[in-house]
């Protein structure tokens, strides 16, 4: 019988992927001119997820099986990011109908990215700390490139995204490193004793 895990924890990412979901759609089906309308809607998205954040369990919980944990130090860290996401969104609305480039994409892969933060900073496996990784890169990739008509654009998402294939795979390589001496992904050893290397 498959044992659920505790959501409680992960409540504030679990509602920020599900409104980054919502947000695509209604951007989808608004169409043209509904950027203003997804912006404000994932800076609202952002607060939610704070006030969640405030609102969850005390002292530090492990959930997901080890790979997933929730302290005060890790709400403190998700607070800074939720609001630099907040004031990057807000900040580039009027920069994108000024260069022409308003689309309702930005602020969804900003949300997105902030949920692969968010997913890195309560990583407590090497997995879990790799898929946040991933999911904040290839947001940011995108944005990068986000000027799909000027050069420069182009070539910026173009060499960002071959520097973090690189640097992912030096990643997978020190993580392979790392399972192969201790025999776990965890990456802290308060969770299993029989870790040899914590950070």
């Amino acid at each position: 019988m498959a044992i659920i895990p505790d959501l409680a924890p992960a409540l504030p990412e679990i509602f920020l992927a599900c409104a980054s979901m919502a947000l695509l759609m209604i951007g989808v089906f608004r169409g043209d001119g509904s950027l203003r309308l997804v912006s404000w809607l994932t800076v609202a998205a952002f607060i939610v997820t704070g006030f969640l954040l405030l609102q969850g369990p005390d002292g530090r919980n492990v959930t997901f099986n080890g790979m997933f944990v929730a302290d005060s130090f890790g709400t403190f860290a998700k607070l800074l990011i939720l609001i630099a996401s907040s004031l990057a969104v807000i900040l580039s609305v009027n920069y994108l109908e000024k260069e022409r480039v308003a689309r309702f994409e930005y602020p969804v892969l900003i949300a997105l990215a902030t949920l692969g933060m968010l997913a890195m900073v309560s990583a407590n496996d090497l997995i879990s700390l790799y898929v946040g990784l991933e999911l904040q890169s290839l947001a940011l990739y995108v944005i990068a490139s986000f000027k799909r008509d000027v050069a420069k654009s182009t070539e910026a998402g173009l060499k960002y995204f071959v520097l973090g294939a690189l640097s992912s795979g030096v990643l997978l390589y020190g993580c392979l490193l790392y399972f192969s001496y201790c025999r776990i992904c965890e990456i802290s050893s308060n969770s299993n004793p029989n870790s040899r290397i914590s950070f």
